[in-house]
């Protein structure tokens, strides 16, 4: 299946396009995610003394304790806990929740996100000091273990903006995968570069304009070409998505996957091009899908730098070596992202490193979506208390699924026991 008819699927991919000119961080479906927040998760210091680690059951299986004793010993902890008071951070108040309350909260395979909790725990903030100290001393045997872990250190409180509304939105972004070419050839002319050497001193740096008219703007990206795609819109799809894999053809005919990284941006705004074929009477707003706007590129060959340069932000990037494909990208905490596991948050209403259990549905079908993600990543998109934008991962599948998803969520926050609150 080619490149074009795979993104041709994708009716919904309109949200990235045309949403992000009426919204101030960006649209839905696949949020404008070039500035990914830098890692700010506290680590302890060394030499600080560690609190002392309360008594837990061990993460692997506990036959003098059982499943039933401690079923039947949760209501009246939930109780207990229910008595704390609601906490406000950022957007969001944080208010207790009894583990009733999760929907579907006996059916996950939490087996499965369970290294996306080492991952985390892997730049603990000082309130998981203890839980990740805990976590790594050994691998639980089972779902039923990891539950069990969970629900002796931790406790839900649910999350609703602050005028008490606890219904939100779930997006889904994923990491594109493209063809390339080390060096200009036929079908492969459209560069995408490392950060110039004077972006850090130089703010706004030249716009997209300037830096295909300017010999001056020219010359300050000149050597950094990383790779060239096939089309702007491979680059623009990179710069939405803010990483991807190249399949990459070096000079020697070699084929290789690397990953291309955020690394900076030119500082001017992002303007919607789907917006702009609008204001420009060549789409109508209902028209403004993906397919539409790479239709129109295709039409309208002679229009095509014009409509880019309506755009003047300018996405920058890093090449890394990928020696595990299964390893996803890092994300706003440092930590690479799980597919499946993982979620953008807006990090004033959830700390990094925060499990979340998301009770959403599937984009292409009514099933749930019910299960135990990270908060690992970030997005300019990704605001307010109820909102995650869900790591599909990467792929055919994951480009599908994540181009469709807008599903209404519900969310809990999962947090130490042992501490009063984020």
């Amino acid at each position: 299946m080619s490149r074009w008819t795979r993104l041709s699927i994708l009716g919904s991919l309109a949200a990235t396009l045309l949403a992000c000119a009426s919204a101030p961080h960006g649209g839905w479906g696949w949020p404008w995610r070039d500035e990914p927040a830098p890692p700010s998760v506290p680590v302890p210091q060394a030499g600080e003394p560690a609190a002392a680690t309360p008594a837990a059951p061990s993460v692997g299986p506990d036959p003098a304790t059982g499943a039933d004793r401690q079923a039947a010993a949760a209501e009246p902890d939930d109780r207990l806990h229910l008595a704390r008071p609601v906490r406000e951070r950022g957007p969001a108040r944080w208010v207790p929740a009894p583990w009733s309350a999760l929907p579907g909260w006996s059916d996950d395979r939490l087996l499965a996100w369970w290294p996306a909790l080492l991952a985390s725990c892997g730049r603990p903030a000082r309130a998981w000091a203890d839980v990740c100290a805990r976590a790594q001393l050994e691998a639980p045997a089972d779902d039923a273990a990891v539950r069990r872990f969970i629900t002796a250190w931790l406790r839900p409180w649910r999350l609703e903006s602050a005028d008490a509304r606890v219904d939100g939105l779930a997006t889904g972004y994923f990491e594109p995968v493209l063809m390339a070419s080390r060096q200009p050839a036929s079908g492969f002319s459209v560069p995408m570069h490392s950060p110039p050497g004077d972006l850090a001193t130089r703010q706004p740096h030249w716009s997209r304009q300037e830096l295909e008219t300017l010999p001056a703007a020219m010359a300050s990206v000149r050597g950094r070409e990383i790779a060239y795609l096939a089309h702007p819109l491979d680059l623009l799809l990179l710069q939405i998505q803010g990483s991807g894999r190249l399949r990459l053809t070096e000079p020697d005919g070699r084929v290789q996957t690397v990953r291309v990284a955020y690394a900076g941006h030119n500082g001017h705004p992002y303007r919607s091009v789907g917006r702009w074929l609008i204001d420009q009477g060549e789409l109508r707003s209902h028209q403004a899908s993906w397919p539409a706007i790479r239709a129109w590129a295709e039409r309208r060959p002679d229009r095509l730098r014009e409509m880019m340069w309506a755009n003047p932000r300018v996405i920058y990037f890093r090449e890394e070596p990928l020696p595990d494909p299964g390893r996803g990208p890092l994300g706003a905490q440092g930590v690479p992202l799980t597919p499946g596991r993982s979620v953008a948050v807006d990090p004033r209403a959830v700390p990094y490193g925060t499990p979340l259990w998301i009770d959403t549905t599937e984009p292409l079908s009514p099933q749930p979506l019910q299960r135990l993600v990270m908060a690992q990543d970030t997005g300019s998109a990704i605001v307010g208390a109820v909102r995650v934008d869900y790591f599909w991962g990467w792929g055919d599948e994951a480009l599908d699924q994540a181009g469709r998803m807008r599903q209404p969520l519900r969310a809990w926050a999962l947090w130490p026991q042992a501490d009063d609150g984020p």
